[in-house]
């Protein structure tokens, strides 16, 4: 039984290599030859032109438009220069069709290529072949404006097929057409190759920093996410230490209740067994669920969690790495759930944290406010002084902060000051119910 190999496996790999370059010059130069592609605007947001005043930026964007018109200009102009004299209407179709062509570049580009390429042995023939064979002066620099034009407005392979189709006519010329006393193709092909070069390496080093700048941007983006995550994890792992620990409590004393009453009713001993296996069912799922954000290798911290009363402490620690610290604390100090605690003594640690890298020997304010309806929070720092150069940062303290206060309900603010320092504010929110759940625990 004989088998038969497929097409595609039978044909050697030349004849793809082949293959494919032909369909990429049928895709470069054939396909939609004929599509309108208006020349847009520049960009005037960027570079040089971003510096213009506005009513003059109206009309920046339109440069390159107005580079294209002044290459027609002197094309136009080349092709009158060999008339002296009166010039006719067949000398004024050869200076003026190349120019034509030229401006054809800002809508319809591929097109501009073939026709510059099917109009230059007529203008040849018709400026009588002075300049030699077969670009006529206006129609060399035509040419060389029109490539120009298409390959910093098509891809860079746009660029190598130009050449190539431009070579393979200038042979045809030479072999088929040849006539006139010169040959002005070798100088068309090197001068060109120089162009199609220096625009396709603009063109590919404009694309390589666009392409930078969008993959900075997905990476900032990415960043800012990630910090995010990880910021609502610590907080996560925070409060599942916390909500833990004070289920744990509820469930050991709901469990210890009946005994510290002699003879309680069968009733209370069923409410409080509901209790404390509702407690412990709480619990169990409170760990299946916030569990999760546990890293393998976190470990619960030993030590309880900080809270305001441990700001002292902080402060303290703070002087002795060098920063002038003074803290305030206005209002009725009074016990605040863990939770706020927690995310307050968070806030200060990391605000005090920033003074430290972004403005050493700066001195620092902590005011600490006990309101009404719940704690505010301020820390304010003044310019960086003395000799330290401040550390730059990745802007993850100031995304962790808002998030805490945001998890609270509350707002916060964090920007420069008149004086050239920097100033953190938030606001918690505190209910009375609140606040005495926070003085039970």
């Amino acid at each position: 039984m004989t088998q038969t190999q497929s097409p595609d496996t039978s044909r050697s790999p030349e004849f793809r290599l082949v293959q494919v370059a032909l369909g990429g010059l049928r895709q470069e130069l054939f396909h939609d030859a004929f599509a309108y592609r208006p020349l847009p605007r520049m960009d005037v947001n960027s570079g040089p032109t971003r510096f213009l005043p506005e009513r003059i930026r109206a009309y920046a964007g339109l440069l390159p438009h107005a580079v294209v018109a002044f290459a027609a200009l002197i094309v136009f102009m080349v092709g009158l220069a060999r008339y002296s004299g009166a010039i006719g209407p067949v000398g004024l179709v050869s200076a003026l069709a190349p120019a034509m062509i030229v401006l054809l570049t800002l809508v319809r580009p591929v097109l501009s290529f073939w026709a510059s390429l099917g109009t230059t042995p007529f203008i040849g023939y018709l400026s009588g072949f002075i300049t030699g064979w077969p670009w006529a002066a206006n129609s060399f620099a035509a040419h060389l404006v029109v490539l120009a034009v298409v390959a910093a407005r098509t891809r860079p392979r746009t660029a190598v097929w130009m050449w190539v189709g431009t070579a393979g006519y200038a042979v045809f010329a030479e072999t088929f057409l040849g006539m006139g006393g010169g040959t002005d193709a070798i100088p068309m092909l090197f001068v060109a190759a120089l162009v199609l070069l220096t625009v396709t390496v603009f063109q590919v080093r404009r694309q390589a920093t666009r392409e930078v700048t969008a993959q900075q941007t997905v990476t900032a983006q990415e960043r800012s996410k990630r910090t995010l995550l990880e910021e609502r994890t610590t907080i996560a792992r925070e409060l599942h230490d916390v909500v833990a620990h004070h289920m744990s409590v509820v469930a050991i004393q709901a469990e210890a209740a009946p005994y510290r009453v002699e003879n309680p009713p069968p009733e209370l001993e069923q409410a409080f067994l509901t209790i404390r296996e509702n407690a412990v069912a709480a619990l169990t799922e409170l760990r299946r669920i916030l569990g999760v954000v546990r890293a393998e290798d976190y470990e619960a911290p030993d030590a309880p969690q900080p809270t305001l009363a441990d700001l002292d402490a902080l402060v303290g620690n703070v002087r002795e790495a060098g920063l002038d610290v003074e803290k305030t604390v206005t209002g009725a100090v009074r016990e605040l759930p863990q939770g706020v605690e927690l995310s307050a003594y968070r806030i200060v640690q990391e605000a005090l944290s920033n003074v430290l890298r972004h403005a050493p020997g700066a001195a620092a304010k902590v005011e600490v406010s006990y309101v009404l309806g719940g704690l505010g929070l301020r820390v304010a720092n003044g310019p960086a002084r003395g000799l330290v150069k401040p550390s730059p940062g990745a802007g993850h303290g100031i995304t962790g902060m808002r998030e805490r206060v945001t998890m609270l309900g509350g707002e916060m603010t964090a920007e420069a000051t008149d004086d050239g320092g920097y100033e953190v504010t938030a606001f918690v929110p505190v209910s009375r119910e609140d606040i005495r759940e926070g003085a039970g625990q």
